[in-house]
């Protein structure tokens, strides 16, 4: 019976020894949350060390709670910081030197040889001598077709019919299973002066081919982000017939100029700014977004922008000389991204 109730006595110490190994940490994590019982908040110090590694804890819980208090730590030192370089700023005044330029993928960009110098002669030349110099000199108006992959679904059919009261001067024309060998010829003798084909998967759009007609050149894009009026919150209302302004953002280089030119020659050239809309075309890191906004003068000096819709945004697959040929065009460019996407601070457009 003694050594029964000896037994029963060692159990009971074990107990009271694991019961007091789990009340330490919680006993400590009041500590860290709080002040301790004698009223003194614990340093951040004392808290996480120098040498502190929250991949160390090997309780998931632990870890995870360990990390966040650790956040928030960073998050009240970051803000801290923020709050003193402020009131330093103040004193000083008009002393205060200036604040520092952020580094961001963007101005951190790789040089590229191919930017284009506006003074350049040889640019001005290629500009005159390229396929939309009728275009830029007003020979030609703009005349656009756009269509449609085989057997469109009711998205891409909405997409096309909302792009053709963006661009003026446009017409739709559903496929009907021709090839785009044979719509071509029939587009050039009916005087249109570009082609935009729009191709879906799944019954969602997610290409476009831009063709310059007669001679090309000829875009191949990925497009994503599709978005109709009806998606759009905040919108404004439909719009008028009135010709848009347009703006072609960041197209830089010798491939983005030309990208840049496809664009503008799908808009004629004296835009009506009674009706106060805009079409944009914004380049930021290969990605073209496009934007289709009414803007609104609030006072002499605020104005505010309603979009219109659709918007969507557009990456360059390949660049090809003359019409369509998937079968014998010579291309200009094509993205590989194997090759080209190394580094992330590289940009082709």
């Amino acid at each position: 019976m003694a050594k029964a109730g000896e037994k029963s006595g060692g159990s009971g110490n074990k107990g009271l020894k694991r019961k007091a190994a789990t009340e330490e940490p919680q006993e400590a994590a009041v500590a860290e949350d709080g002040t301790t019982e004698s009223g003194v908040q614990p340093s951040k110090a004392a808290a996480f060390p120098p040498g502190f590694s929250v991949s160390e804890i090997k309780n998931k819980q632990r870890r995870h709670l360990m990390f966040t208090r650790w956040k928030q730590q960073q998050r009240k030192e970051k803000l801290a910081a923020k709050k003193k370089l402020k009131k330093e700023r103040e004193a000083l005044g008009d002393k205060a030197p200036p604040k520092p330029i952020p580094k961001t993928i963007d101005n951190q960009r790789v040089y590229d040889e191919t930017t284009v110098d506006p003074n350049d002669e040889e640019v001005a030349y290629d500009e005159a001598t390229d396929e939309f110099a009728s275009y830029f000199n007003r020979q030609t108006s703009p005349k656009i077709l756009i269509t449609t992959s085989d057997r469109p679904h009711g998205r891409t059919v909405r997409l096309c019919e909302q792009l053709s009261t963006v661009i003026p001067n446009s017409h739709v024309y559903y496929r009907r299973g021709l090839a785009l060998k044979k719509i071509i010829p029939q587009c050039i003798s009916r005087d249109f002066t570009d082609l935009i084909v729009i191709n879906e998967d799944r019954k969602i759009p997610n290409g476009l081919i831009l063709s310059h007609l007669p001679n090309g050149p000829t875009a191949h894009f990925k497009m994503s982000s599709v978005r109709l009026r009806k998606e759009i919150k905040r919108r404004g209302k439909d719009p008028t017939e009135h010709i848009p302004e347009i703006i072609l953002n960041n197209f830089t280089t010798r491939l983005g100029h030309s990208v840049g030119r496809m664009f503008a020659s799908l808009f004629p050239h004296n835009p009506q700014f009674i009706g106060r809309q805009v079409a944009t075309f914004h380049n930021q890191r290969d990605y073209i977004f496009f934007r289709f906004h009414r803007y609104i003068f609030k006072s002499e000096k605020k104005v505010g922008i309603q979009e219109l819709g659709p918007r969507f945004t557009l990456k360059l697959r390949s660049l090809q000389k003359g019409t369509f040929d998937s079968k014998y065009g010579e291309y200009e460019w094509v993205h590989k991204p194997r090759e080209m996407d190394t580094s992330r601070r590289k940009f082709h457009l």
